[in-house]
């Protein structure tokens, strides 16, 4: 592993240098710079000497009255390409340093405004909200997402080709403002936690802005159904940033740590009390590219996973939460993930300092990622130590891609684990994949084809250890429809990846029609559509797995509440036992074919009360299933949310009947956008543990934060009846960010 190392090591030099070379801006026919006459524009105006913005949502500094701002929005929902009905208007500021936005959103009820959400990065499905993305690149393939409400909760997000990465905290100060002409928001964005191109002569940037009572969505550019904020090739430009800070300053952000545990249904009931410290730190030598350095990293302020019933025969996917890996994470995407399919992941960084789901410490690591000119940079080293079971590993990580035209790329992957124990393996993963992509097919329809190409080092392997795949995707309003095919063949085994199940061949097809009855009192859309996805054995070319999903009815109203119907064939043949349950185990090779039914109530999230009902009855194997699941939201009052789920299902098969319950309540006071006290308590009889975290946050500054975490975990024991602690925890963490 040291030749990846110091290949790593290599890779940042070359790289920091090429960085230091002024890029030629593109100007081939096809490219952002051709094309910038044909979108709508707004223009930053520089603050002027002793001018300065107060930073409170008012919006009286004299410095807001010279900037022209962006209006005219256009609704996208439900009246589409007409005028919004709530005019909105975002005037844009910088200096030096920083990029300011001023946000005038008018409303003719001013009273009516809903702002129940104030924690960093809720979910904003129902509040009224302004949303924006910056592509300060310009290439209409990645930037980054931000979004307020009128309580002045701040969320943000990076965003990639085929990748949101909602986790990502960027450093920037939002205040929101009411007042009788609707509310304002007042913005600060540090160019330091951007990365861009300062040879670039706009930015693309394009807003949204929600209406909740009126269910209205409109946007400033790209108003078309099937284009919209999400589609950063339908973003506007924004020009007239010159002279801005090239962000190559150093921010150093160490911690301490303070934590007591135990675990005496693990066998350790005495106390463990630690102190901890280490940092990160972060260099830019480009603005386009970032460096992050971790020394003994530690992750106590993470939050818990949520459970889930597993009654499949593979593992369920959990999404990464730790802040050292989300940083840049859109880098390393890779195109069989495209469409959020998780099913293969040739790099998963849950698989680095986690052992069983067990937190492994990472003693250090390094990561590098960045543009180039039109080439995007993703590498990164990171060790872990050896904690009991869990070994000592090294792990590299290696990407590029090559961006072409408007939306598409070609690129190449490679991935690395070594153990630092003798005799065990390295395991190599490389590949390639590539995008064609554009959103002016037949005038103004996105279209897109997409393919990969994977294979790993196995020393058990007999030649079998490839993976490859086909993606077309139409993505439309109001059709839309995509073809997947790929093959896992029998013996790939990614050792930094996520792979549940392997050996087989993916055919996936889908198409959906969306429906939307003109001046219908109640009715704003319905949808319909089928999709199948049938799998085929790569060793006898078997039908192992078919299911279909029939959308009879997906109607949704003005009013935000929705119904559904769906019809679910399917057809499975068994390769190994399956032991579904405690004493229930269905035979290898035996054959089940079953349909299901599913019936999904939904209420609008705007409601005090939130409610969320499915119902699934039906076949299931060689027996039958209900599965019923609720998620009731209550929203006491703004910033006092109680948040509640639980599923259960009664199985009844030949070879034994049982039921699964789990259980979630989730209260949380957020007492402003900067301080929130959040409880995830959860049991599920799969696993009989019940479990509570409590966690505490106050972000002091951006970037500077205090957290206080309680975990504690009972087992319910049958064969003893009775429920003990399996372990505990407390832990105290003081982060603090200091910009050089």
């Amino acid at each position: 592993m040291k030749s990846a190392a110091l290949a790593l090591i290599l890779l940042l030099c070359v790289s920091t240098s090429l960085a230091a070379q002024p890029q030629p801006p593109s100007t081939a026919p096809g490219s952002p710079q051709a094309e910038n006459s044909q979108r709508r524009t707004v223009r930053a105006v520089r603050l002027q000497p002793g001018e300065r913005i107060v930073l409170d949502g008012r919006l009286d500094d004299e410095a807001w009255s010279r900037p022209v701002p962006a209006r005219d929005f256009i609704q996208q929902d439900p009246d589409n390409g007409k005028p919004a009905t709530e005019p909105t208007e975002v005037r844009i500021l910088f200096t030096s340093t920083a990029l300011y936005m001023g946000v005038t959103a008018y409303d003719s009820e001013p009273d009516r405004w809903l702002g129940y959400q104030r924690r960093r990065d809720e979910f904003l499905q129902s509040d009224d909200r302004f949303m924006w993305n910056i592509d300060t690149f310009n290439n209409q393939q990645t930037g980054y997402f931000f979004e307020m409400n009128p309580s002045g909760m701040m969320g943000d997000a990076l965003r990639g080709a085929n990748f949101n990465n909602r986790q990502w905290d960027g450093i920037w100060t939002g205040k929101a403002q009411r007042s009788d002409i609707g509310w304002t928001l007042e913005i600060e964005i540090p160019f330091s936690t951007l990365n861009f191109d300062p040879n670039a002569e706009a930015w693309g940037i394009n807003f949204q802005r929600t209406v909740r009572r009126k269910n209205e969505e409109s946007v400033w550019s790209g108003w078309l159904r099937n284009q919209g904020l999400n589609r950063l090739s339908n973003a506007g430009l924004l020009v007239g940033l010159e002279d801005i800070a090239e962000a190559r300053g150093v921010d150093v952000k160490p911690y301490l740590l303070g934590s007591a545990a135990a675990a005496p249904g693990r066998g350790n009931s005495s106390a463990v009390n630690d102190v901890d410290v280490g940092a990160d730190i972060f260099y830019n030598p480009t603005p386009g590219v970032r460096i992050n350095l971790t020394i003994n990293t530690d992750f106590a302020q993470t939050e818990v996973d949520q459970r889930l019933t597993n009654l499949g025969r593979f593992p369920q996917f959990f999404p990464e939460k730790r802040d050292f890996f989300l940083d840049g994470a859109t880098f390393f995407d890779f195109q069989s993930s495209a469409g959020n399919d998780n099913s293969l992941l040739p790099f998963f960084t849950r698989r680095i300092g986690l052992n069983q789901g067990v937190p492994q410490k990472i003693t250090a690591g390094g990561k590098l990622a960045g543009q180039f000119g039109s080439n995007d940079v993703g590498a990164m080293y990171v060790r872990t130590g050896r904690e009991e079971e869990a070994l000592g590993e090294d792990f590299l990580v290696l990407r590029g891609k090559h961006r072409m035209f408007r939306q598409s790329y070609v690129g190449a992957l490679y991935t690395g684990r070594h153990s630092r124990e003798s005799g065990l393996d390295t395991r190599h993963t490389i590949g390639a994949d590539f995008l064609l992509a554009t959103s002016t097919f037949l005038g103004g329809e996105n279209i897109g084809l997409g393919g990969f190409f994977l294979h790993t080092t196995n020393p058990r392997a007999t030649g079998r250890s490839h993976v490859y795949g086909l993606r077309l995707e139409f993505p439309n309003d109001p059709w839309s429809g995509g073809l997947l095919y790929r093959e896992i063949q029998a013996d790939y085994d990614a050792g930094v990846g996520f792979t549940p199940r392997t050996g087989f061949r993916r055919l996936n097809p889908e198409l959906s029609y969306t429906s939307r009855p003109r001046g219908h009192r109640l009715i704003r859309s319905v949808q319909y559509g089928a999709s199948s996805n049938l799998l085929y054995s790569t060793i006898d070319n078997g039908l192992l797995n078919r299911e279909f999903d029939l959308t009879l009815v997906n109607l949704a109203t003005h009013r935000q509440d929705s119904v559904q119907v769906h019809v679910l064939p399917t057809f499975e043949r068994l390769e190994r036992n399956f032991a579904i349950s405690r004493g229930v185990t269905l035979p290898v090779g035996s054959e089940h074919s079953w349909t299901r039914y599913r019936f999904q109530m939904t209420t609008a999230p705007r409601r005090i009360v939130a409610l969320n009902q499915i119902y699934e009855l039906g076949g299931f194997y060689n027996g039958t299933r209900l599965r019923v699941a609720t998620d009731l939201n209550v929203r006491v009052r703004p910033g006092v949310i109680i948040y509640t789920s639980g599923e259960w299902n009664r199985v009844e098969l030949d070879q034994g009947r049982f039921e699964t319950r789990l259980f979630r309540v989730g209260p949380e006071l957020q007492f402003s956008p900067w301080v929130a006290w959040v409880n995830n308590i959860q049991y599920d009889t799969q696993s009989a543990v019940l479990g509570w975290q409590s966690r505490f946050r106050w972000i002091v500054k951006p970037g500077s934060d205090l957290y206080f975490v309680y975990t504690h975990n009972w087992l319910d024991d049958p064969l003893q009846n009775r429920i003990y602690t399996l372990d505990r925890r407390a832990a105290s963490k003081v982060l603090y960010t200091h910009r050089f």
